[in-house]
């Protein structure tokens, strides 16, 4: 079984809380109608967390992503793509995290409300930033596995960073990394039939018809 790569960024002496701009205790009803301005918000044992704004580069990839995959489940209305500032709350009674990207397939039993969405997605996207690596690479894995989200996307497009792993749930319900196919490719599991090339997240002007024409055409 492949575990998330924790290191060397979660040695460092509390990296959860890395770019957090405020945080303050909070019950989940005050934090529904908590509306700070800019950067994404968390509700985290029991404290309302606000986070810097994401980069230009983090919001490319998230952009073609969405994009992606808004076209792929709407041509055969398959589900929903949600991102932030979209709340998911994966457990029952857990922390209300906002996901880059999540994908509800049209089965999903999860409840879809004006700010939220309670029980667990069928596909977590996170894109990495500086302050996030952690976050995304510990702590979210940990919570995304244990309430039964099926697969977990991680997208690094720093600078000389770049890298593109892929968890899906085994029969124990523990995520494993998927290894990329020829051609660096990613078949999705819980979306049958989409795919990317992973270099496809690194392009900086992405010609996003023309991906979209590749994943249909195979």
């Amino acid at each position: 079984m492949s575990t998330p790569d924790r290191a060397p960024e979660a040695q460092m002496t509390d990296p959860a809380r890395l770019g957090v701009v405020q945080a303050r205790p909070m019950t989940y009803e005050e934090f529904l109608a908590w509306e700070p301005e800019g950067g994404l918000t968390e509700w985290i044992g029991g404290e309302g967390v606000q986070y810097m704004p994401a980069s230009n580069v983090h919001q490319r990839v998230v952009n073609l992503l969405i994009t992606l995959l808004n076209l792929f489940l709407s041509a055969g209305r398959l589900g929903k793509v949600f991102s932030g500032p979209y709340t998911l709350r994966a457990a029952a009674g857990g922390n209300a995290r906002e996901p880059d990207i999540f994908v509800a397939l049209a089965d999903n039993p999860g409840e879809e409300t004006h700010k939220q969405f309670i029980g667990p997605a069928d596909i977590v996207i996170e894109v990495i930033s500086d302050d996030s690596v952690y976050r995304d690479r510990v702590t979210k894995f940990d919570e995304y596995e244990a309430a039964g989200v099926r697969e977990y996307w991680l997208i690094d497009p720093r600078p000389g960073r770049q890298r593109a792993d892929f968890y899906v749930r085994d029969a124990q319900s523990r995520y494993y990394a998927v290894p990329l196919g020829a051609e660096g490719v990613f078949r999705s599991t819980v979306l049958p039939g989409f795919w990317l090339r992973a270099d496809w997240l690194w392009q900086e002007s992405p010609d996003i018809a023309a991906i979209y024409e590749a994943i249909k055409g195979r």
